[in-house]
């Protein structure tokens, strides 16, 4: 099924939600026909094999022709796929690369965005959440080798060569988690962190990545669940200071502004699951996240049906720009596939 960009200007509801299984039930093919369900995000329990993948991706377009499917896939411990997938490496395995041979580590960054999302495009999906720009402090759980280094300038570099790569495939890219994640213990899937640290402190060793990245084409962009106490008594994701005044007014930031999954307990500082959705959306969230919740993401689509939404042109942009669409038995063809992987393979564990 081949979903021309240029075809596709549906205007997209705020809302993205996941499913349960490797196929959709009745029930979850009539919540994402409704305009406000505007994207789909898929996890490890939705794939067991290419073909699998290929039915459930065509039972999606079905049901919602435009919708966005997206999924993270980042590498290393962020894979939800990997039989039939290239194993991707943790983004510090290229950080640690770059030390040692700078001109490879960058253009293997850049070949690794290109093949992650490639190997995607080629089933359809339309975005992966990636890539992680934020810095290793050696500090956080759920940060660690996910972040490519612990130096702005060398973070600055391999994810400005691995979203070069994503845009040569056709994928739009997501930076996360603004303004910066890395700094605290707290896991905000099963916690609500604090970072005590102050504005300047996170522009001198945080915020620096994310500007330089933004002026080279970041498309979007998902804020941490995270609260910096000595900026704003909201966390990131709910703050109209962090996501107007510092990353639209002071940052320039024009692209798509995701929220974090909503279902998150680092999301519960907000209320209950409308009340975070509206506390994100107003902060200036084009889409919020709801997933592993399906009755969080009921209440969400209700609170929607009452809300007036404007219509969001920025949410088009994330749809692929499949002019260079690949399908999957194309790829093993293409020899900077094969190289790519050859490359990639002595960096996985």
């Amino acid at each position: 099924m081949n979903h021309e960009n240029s075809s596709r200007k549906a205007n997209l509801g705020p809302l993205m939600l996941d499913v349960a299984g490797f196929s959709l039930t009745d029930e979850e093919k009539k919540i994402l026909s409704s305009p406000l369900v505007g994207g789909l995000i898929l996890f490890t329990r939705n794939y067991s094999n290419v073909e699998q993948l290929q039915s459930l991706i065509a039972e999606i377009r079905l049901a919602s022709p435009d919708i966005i499917i997206a999924v993270d896939h980042e590498g290393g411990r962020v894979q939800r796929f990997r039989d039939g997938f290239t194993r991707i490496p943790p983004m510090a395995a290229l950080g640690k690369l770059y030390k040692d041979d700078t001109s490879a580590a960058i253009q293997l960054s850049q070949d690794c965005g290109w093949l992650m999302a490639t190997e995607l495009i080629a089933y359809d999906i339309d975005i992966s959440f990636a890539p992680i720009l934020d810095r290793d402090y050696g500090i956080s759980s759920i940060i660690g080798d996910r972040a490519f280094s612990d130096c702005v300038d060398d973070i600055v570099v391999l994810t400005q060569a691995f979203i070069k790569g994503m845009s040569e495939a056709g994928m739009a890219s997501t930076g996360k988690h603004f303004p910066g994640h890395g700094g605290v213990v707290a896991d905000s899937h099963i916690d609500i962190p604090i970072d005590e640290r102050s504005l300047d402190e996170l522009r001198e060793n945080d915020i620096s990545v994310f500007g330089p990245v933004i002026n080279s084409g970041l498309n979007a962009i998902m804020p941490a669940h995270i609260i910096y106490p000595k900026v704003d008594d909201f966390a990131a994701g709910f703050s109209k200071y962090w996501l107007q005044t510092i990353l639209r007014n002071e940052l320039k930031f024009e692209g798509v502004i995701f929220s974090d999954d909503l279902g998150m307990e680092g999301a519960t500082v907000a209320g209950s699951f409308p009340e975070r959705a509206e506390a994100a959306l107003s902060a200036g969230c084009d889409m919020v996240l709801v997933c592993n919740n399906s009755d969080g993401a009921a209440q969400v689509l209700s609170y929607l049906e009452q809300r007036e939404i404007q219509p969001n042109q920025r949410l088009n942009t994330m749809r692929l720009q499949q002019n260079l669409k690949k399908l999957p038995d194309e790829l093993t063809e293409l020899s900077r596939w094969q190289s790519t992987r050859e490359r990639l393979a002595v960096l996985v564990n």
